[in-house]
């Protein structure tokens, strides 16, 4: 008999499992798909040599959350890859700035704006712990870092105003694209405050790769779950939760409107309400290409990045972004690039390597992304059209049906708005406690929202392991009480319940 069913096994879901497992619960997990990972995924999508990010690709915080920091990464054998550019940023007259890991680089650059992108980052990357130990919070805890707030709150402020702070395109524009990684309207609260998040890791912790793609995350969480006698069910949907009434505790890492969909008429007709309430925000729309060589930047140093932002200037993405969650299409999308061998020269093999691109278009959209992000490749990027083996796109509308938390392609699980921060999914003291006894939200609709950071799961596992278990001490995350490193058989497709 198990202890705990975790439902979903994106990031989340397994940083639920993982904390419940070594805490001593007996853990059965169910994945709709055949692989594990959820956002995690990594595959080969033209070729067998070559391996594609499905979602997530960069992943900031996998080493810099408090669950990725207690758990360990690069102890298990995964190698975070630091890009010397985290991200960069070109302009369409062929001037760019890049945002290096180096702070006073970044800032050297940066001309009559040095000193104020100095002044911005320099106190969050001396106190970057707390930065993000506030940001990836419950949002109810009072901080670690008492100064922390004090520095965060005028630096939001000042970066929610329509005006740029900055004096220069280059400063302004570098910030406004890692702030739109919100995806939502700008500039708001929310935005500067993942611009701040953003903007600071990349100087402190960085912005890394894992080796060999995303899924060696998945491969690690899921290894050490098997370890600690978790079971894993692939190609298993729970479509109602009355299939899961034998377990005394459930962990959903569903969204909103997925846990309406297997709860049923079992929730209370208030709390109901508030989830129906959720508002969504823009879709993402993803490219991926099969390339036979490095993206030919008209800028050289965009070719030296982790990740690119493309967009223009600061009003050009403000209005775009701002147009976008407005519902309409408006002009060339916002979007994120990543060529993965930049930085990890294993993704490429036989003289091909894979490019991963998102735009952000308005939520539920079905066209087809390839046109217009080759397009805007292009743009930056002449001659990279001649450089596509393959394409393959994925709608906004699509992503749904590859996840159902990507309602309407909203990889964030709901809009990042201030409000909906502190009440994802809806009002509630212990937002991963629902009104069903033993039943939990885990999920990236769960605070502190969306990324790769596997809070929504810990802090989940941390509230039931306290109200059903009465464990208020968390155990140990650290791989020496861990089990074998590798690829998990699960990751490559386990066998179905």
């Amino acid at each position: 008999m198990s202890d705990a069913a975790v439902v979903g096994t994106g990031p989340n879901g397994l940083a639920a499992a993982v904390t419940l497992a070594r805490a001593g619960l007996r853990v059965t997990l169910f994945e709709m798909a055949d692989t594990v990972g959820g956002g995690l995924r990594t595959e080969s999508l033209f070729d067998s040599e070559v391996e594609h990010d499905v979602c997530a690709a960069v992943h900031p915080m996998a080493v810099a959350s408090p669950f990725f920091r207690r758990f360990d990464l690069p102890a298990r054998g995964v190698r975070l890859l630091q890009p010397d550019i985290p991200y960069a940023h070109p302009l369409p007259d062929g001037r760019g700035a890049a945002a290096w890991r180096s702070l006073s680089r970044t800032a050297e650059q940066l001309g009559p704006d040095r000193k104020r992108w100095t002044r911005l980052m320099a106190p969050l990357v001396a106190r970057s712990r707390g930065v993000v130990d506030l940001l990836l919070s419950d949002l109810r805890t009072p901080p670690g870092d008492p100064a922390v707030p004090l520095l965060l709150g005028p630096r939001v402020l000042a970066h929610a105003l329509p005006r740029s702070p900055f004096a220069t395109q280059e400063a302004a524009a570098l910030f406004t694209g890692v702030a739109a990684h919100a995806v939502g309207r700008l500039p708001t609260l929310a935005s500067a405050a993942v611009g701040l998040l953003l903007g600071h890791a990349a100087h402190a912790t960085g912005w890394p790769l894992p080796e060999g793609g995303s899924g060696r995350i998945a491969d690690a969480l899921a290894a050490d779950i098997t370890a600690h006698g978790g079971v894993f069910h692939t190609g298993h949907r729970i479509r109602d939760l009355a299939e899961l009434d034998r377990f005394p505790l459930v962990m959903l890492d569903l969204g909103a409107k997925e846990f309406l969909a297997v709860a049923g008429g079992r929730l209370p007709s208030r709390y109901r309400r508030g989830l129906e309430n959720l508002r969504y925000g823009p879709g993402a729309a993803k490219a991926d290409f099969l390339v036979s060589g490095p993206i030919p930047w008209r800028n050289p140093l965009m070719g030296r990045a982790g990740t690119v932002h493309l967009g223009g200037t600061h009003d050009a993405i403000t209005r775009q972004e701002t147009t976008v969650a407005g519902g309409a299409p408006g002009g060339v999308p916002f979007t994120l690039v990543v060529d993965p061998a930049v930085t990890d020269p294993s993704r490429a093999a036989g003289g091909k390597r894979p490019v991963w691109a998102y735009a952000h278009v308005p939520h539920g959209d079905t066209r087809d992304p390839v046109p217009m992000i080759l397009d805007h490749i292009e743009q930056y990027a002449p001659g990279f059209r001649d450089t596509v083996l393959a394409a393959r796109g994925r709608p906004a509308a699509a992503y749904e049906r590859y996840n159902p938390n990507y309602v309407g392609g909203d990889i964030g699980a709901g809009a990042m708005t201030v409000r909906q921060s502190l009440l994802r999914p809806t009002a509630r003291w212990d937002p991963y406690r629902t009104p069903l006894p033993g039943v939990y939200l885990c999920s990236a609709a769960t605070p502190p929202g969306p990324a790769v950071h596997g809070m929504c799961g810990y802090l989940a596992a941390r509230s039931a392991l306290r109200h059903q278990h009465g464990i208020r001490v968390l155990p140990d995350l650290g791989p020496q009480a861990g089990g074998p490193i590798g690829r998990h058989p699960s990751a490559a497709g386990g066998s179905p319940a």
